[in-house]
């Protein structure tokens, strides 16, 4: 199918949303008081849109999004970096740490990103700076070996953001209410795997997932699926279409299929990927509804998007 939304229609696929100021008589000093508060209140909201809406949400950061400034290589953050050795850490293979430099907007929400089978952090560390630079800690880490299978990656991405929020160099900067996962291939399915085991977390994004549990309504975490349409080592009819298919109708969830992509898309720079990542991660970990936007109405097929499922991001 092409087009497509939980309660959506659907597009055949291709080839295979005046009392203010009370009475007359009212007392000099108690009129000044009541002007002093209205101007004080006017005064606020003639701040502008960002300090307003950050009153409403503390979690908000950067300006206000743009398709340019989603789409941008870098966001409006300056990015540090550190490196966390293996031999520092329990239960997963270390790692880099890449984060907003400045620490004047406060702590951050994070994510930690796994990569697939066989692969190490490098295949997607553009992930790092990418996220970071739009407000986030990003932790891409190196599993304990390269062969472990989904589950065990799974645990590897907890154990990461328990070492980020508790012992990293920069716990301080880390908002441990506030956290993802994402993962590609077998990391992808070790991202359901993580969200599966901790319902706390606030969004999950698996990249090409591969897993053998092709069911997964336990997950109540926000999940958005990528999956690629010339993939032939995770074929979306086998991987990310059940994935995605099975998880909780009343859930906030979407599945992407890429537009002609392969299994290893997610492991090179990619607009589309980085797009509506920062979009989900933005909606969800920050509950910053400013990028709603990106999310609703649906984002419809195009050069990029060969098919987009879904639901419009639920209001509390």
């Amino acid at each position: 199918m092409q087009q497509s939304a939980d309660t959506g229609a659907v597009r055949p696929r291709a080839g295979r949303t005046a009392a203010a100021t009370g009475g007359p008589h009212r007392r000099p000093g108690r009129l000044a008081a009541l002007t002093t508060a209205v101007a004080a209140v006017v005064g606020l909201t003639a701040l502008g849109g960002p300090g307003a809406h950050a009153a409403d949400n503390p979690y908000e950061r950067g300006p206000a999004p743009t398709t340019a400034s989603i789409e941008a290589v870098r966001g409006p953050y300056a990015v540090s970096r550190t490196t966390v050795s293996p031999l520092a850490v329990t239960g997963f293979g270390g790692g880099t740490i890449y984060y907003p430099t400045s620490t004047a907007d406060g702590a951050f929400g994070a994510v930690a990103v796994a990569p697939g089978y066989t692969g190490t952090q490098s295949s997607i560390a553009w992930l790092g700076p990418r996220l970071a630079s739009q407000g986030f800690v990003v932790f891409t880490i190196d599993t304990l070996t390269t062969l472990d299978q989904p589950d065990s990656r799974g645990r590897q991405l907890l154990a990461a953001l328990d070492h980020l929020t508790r012992v990293s160099s920069v716990r301080n900067r880390v908002d441990s209410g506030r956290l993802g996962v994402m993962g590609h291939s077998m990391g992808g399915g070790g991202t359901l795997e993580a969200a599966k085991s901790r319902p706390s977390l606030r969004a999950a994004i698996p990249l090409t997932p591969w897993n053998l549990d092709k069911t997964w309504p336990e997950v109540r975490t926000p999940t958005l699926v990528f999956g690629a349409d010339g993939d032939t080592i995770a074929p979306v009819a086998t991987h990310a279409e059940p994935f995605y298919s099975t998880l909780p109708s009343s859930l906030d969830r979407a599945y992407l299929e890429l537009n002609n992509a392969t299994h290893f898309t997610p492991n090179s720079s990619n607009t589309t990927i980085a797009k509506y990542s920062v979009s989900w991660l933005k909606r969800f970990i920050d509950d910053d509804t400013r990028y709603e936007q990106f999310l609703c109405p649906l984002p419809r097929p195009g050069l990029t998007i060969e098919e987009y499922r879904g639901n419009c991001p639920h209001t509390s």
